[in-house]
Formats: structure tokens, sequence, C-alpha cells
């Protein structure tokens, strides 16, 4: 029962997020071309200064270890894009919720270049235990 779940939820998140996505992009096909570039800055800019802010303020102030500033990268430049899209829908013009349905994949790639990076890397530079 919740092993025959934990292997399901995974492909229906997807599947939802796809659909979201999807219903976005045919509420706005027509307006889509005129603000999808600059969306599309503001959403990589976005992400990309929370992952680097997230992890140098916790390594700089927070003098928090490699392993737990890695964490909060990733807590500070993913976002909830599932969530911003859907209250864009409920609440404002369905513009609205194109930066959130580029996020919802942007975020998988930048977020799987990050991770890719730091496996690759040794951790020998912060041989602190975490703190």
């Amino acid at each position: 029962t919740v092993d025959r779940l934990a292997g399901i939820i995974p492909v229906v998140s997807v599947v939802a997020i796809v659909m979201i996505i999807t219903i976005v992009v045919a509420l706005n096909a027509q307006r889509l071309a005129t603000v999808a570039g600059i969306a599309a800055l503001a959403v990589v800019l976005h992400n990309c200064l929370g992952l680097s802010l997230g992890y140098g303020v916790s390594r700089s102030l927070g003098r928090m270890s490699h392993h737990k500033s890695k964490a909060v990268a990733f807590e500070i430049g993913m976002e909830n894009s599932g969530l911003a899209v859907a209250l864009a829908l409920a609440h404002l013009d369905p513009m609205a919720a194109i930066p959130g349905a580029i996020f919802s994949v942007w975020h998988n790639f930048s977020g799987s270049i990050l991770a890719g990076y730091w496996a690759s890397r040794s951790d020998d530079g912060d041989s602190e235990e975490a703190k």
C-alpha cells in the first residue's frame, strides 16, 4: 500500500505539473510571445541569485558547514512554482501564471546542474563537523 504509493506519487506529481503548465500556456498562447523572454530572464536571474545568495550568505555570515550551506542554497533558490501558478490562476490574470510555469521547468535544470556540480567536487574544503 504505502510502498506502491511511493512508486506512483512522483509520476503523478510530474503529470500534474505538466498539466498545469499546459493549461497556463494554452490560456496565454496569444500573449506568450510578447512576455516569455523577459519572464524567462527574470526567472533565471531570480533563481541564480537565490542559489548564490543562499549559499554565500550562509557560509559567510552564518558560518554554516558546506553541507548545510548547500541545503540553504536549495531552500532559497527553489521556489514553489506549482503554488505560484495555482494562486495566479485563482486570483489574478492568467498571464500572471507565466513566470511560475517557466520556473517549474527552469528550476529542474538549474537544480540538476548545481547538484551535479557539487556531487562531482570533493568536499575536502569543509572538514568541519556539521554545526
